[in-house]
């Protein structure tokens, strides 16, 4: 059975990782963010060095849409 999960393979040491700048002062509660190749990597910035989840372009954007309230073609919803 194939994983629900995208888990990025291998060491994600060699990424250059980067926060929101809405993540606040401390930065101990948000995700970081890395461009991967042809994905685009997500990680607990709590937790650099456990796994991180890899997601085609469009799919990241789709959730970055949907939390910023936006349809794709930038519509307010």
């Amino acid at each position: 059975m194939p994983s629900l999960l995208p888990l990025l393979a291998g060491c994600t040491c060699g990424l250059c990782w980067f926060k929101s700048s809405y993540s606040g002062g401390e930065g101990n509660a948000c995700l970081e963010v890395a461009h991967a190749g042809t994905r685009v990597a997500i990680r607990d910035s709590k937790a650099p060095g456990g796994p991180a989840l890899a997601f085609p372009p469009a799919a990241f954007m789709a959730f970055i849409d949907s939390v910023r309230g936006t349809s794709a073609d930038g519509d307010v919803r």
